[in-house]
């Protein structure tokens, strides 16, 4: 039998990076340039560099007076994350980035090309407090939230990246951005929210991908789905569930323990009739632990009570990750449980799954030095 482990909502209390562009709004960026004696005009100049043309770099600023130059850089965009490696595997269409912050934090984010978009897996948090025994973000345990600008900047890197060609393919435009990285991104909530404006927000005030191309996971913190649905957004709500029944759900996440599958999905029915946007369930699937036909049938049956038609399950193959009993459950069981929940009346599909041999498909992300 497996066994719970604590959870943890709050984050241990470290150090967050210096005040940075990405943090703040259009206009604390504009009181913030002001406040050190230049006019308020350069913020947005310095956002056109950041958001438009994704750029940190003082000397390519050259609408911009020598002598400010660096010490709005300095001041405003110090430097957020190094990047210690990247690796990549699907004839280059995956690629995943180790980034060290400014206080050792190791984080990791995927960018991944497929034919009809680019899309990046970020991170919210270093490391995740929900302690999920298949995955091995969770079982290394939570080290901190990131702010807002830490989740920005991955963004910013991997669009600059895209668009220079660092993927297969040739150059590419960023257009989905997910938050399936490492951490548990509701309950980094604030940060998370501010940095899903940014990301959203038109140019210069922000990247300006699409709040429909951006997707929000969680592994089912109640109230801050709740609270989520009421923010006037129109992102995709991913809901990590992996098993319709209580019994099994609070081993294999712990959350459970605290809000149960119902008002799981009755917050994630609310969050789809306040937005109008269908619910995505993620269910990775485990050999003998969660594949069984009857679970397959009892999926069907409460997504089809709870969602109708607002709902669409994705299959993961359980991603194999160092130490763990469990693996993948065979490719006929998989389509025998897959054709169960469609005939329930409830869409589902198998996730194609991207960067298995370097270590970042779902539940691989580890942030390894």
């Amino acid at each position: 039998m497996m066994t719970s482990l604590p959870l943890v909502f709050d984050a241990p209390r470290r150090a967050l990076p210096p005040r940075h562009l990405a943090d703040l709004s259009a206009g604390e960026r504009r009181d913030a340039v002001v406040a050190l004696g230049e006019q308020a005009f350069r913020a947005r100049q310095l956002s056109h560099h950041y958001f438009g043309r994704l750029t940190v770099d003082p000397a390519a600023m050259t609408d911009i007076p020598v002598a400010s130059r660096d010490r709005l850089v300095g001041e405003l965009m110090p430097a957020l994350f190094t990047e210690v490696r990247a690796v990549s595997c699907d004839a280059g269409t995956t690629r995943k980035s180790l980034l060290r912050a400014h206080d050792g934090t190791l984080v990791e984010s995927v960018l991944m090309r497929y034919p009809d978009r680019t899309t990046l897996c970020v991170s919210s948090q270093a490391g995740c407090g929900m302690a999920c025994p298949f995955c091995a973000t969770g079982q290394g345990g939570l080290t901190r939230n990131l702010s807002t600008a830490e989740i920005v900047d991955q963004v910013r890197m991997a669009a600059a990246a895209a668009r220079d060609g660092s993927l297969g393919g040739g150059p590419a435009r960023l257009s989905n951005v997910v938050f399936m990285g490492m951490g548990e991104p509701l309950a980094n909530y604030r940060r998370v929210l501010d940095a899903v404006r940014r990301i959203c927000d038109p140019a210069p005030d922000g990247l300006g991908i699409s709040q429909r191309s951006v997707t929000v996971s969680t592994v089912g913190l109640v109230p801050a789905i709740r609270r989520l649905a009421d923010e006037g957004l129109a992102v995709t709500l991913a809901v990590s569930l992996h098993t319709p029944d209580d019994e099994l759900r609070d081993t294999l996440v712990p959350v459970n323990t605290r809000w149960k599958v119902a008002e799981v999905l009755a917050a994630a029915r609310h969050y789809a009739d306040r937005t109008g946007r269908r619910v995505s369930i993620e269910y990775a699937l485990i050999r003998d632990i969660n594949d069984q036909p009857w679970r397959a049938d009892l999926l069907g049956r409460l997504l089809h009570e709870h969602l109708g038609q607002l709902v669409h399950v994705n299959v993961i193959p359980l991603n194999p990750t160092p130490g763990s009993r469990w693996d993948a459950s065979p490719k006929p069981v998989e389509h025998e449980f897959v054709r169960r929940v469609n005939a329930a009346g409830v869409p589902c599909t198998v996730r194609d799954t991207r960067g298995q041999e370097i270590a970042a498909a779902c539940g691989q992300l580890a942030a390894e030095g």
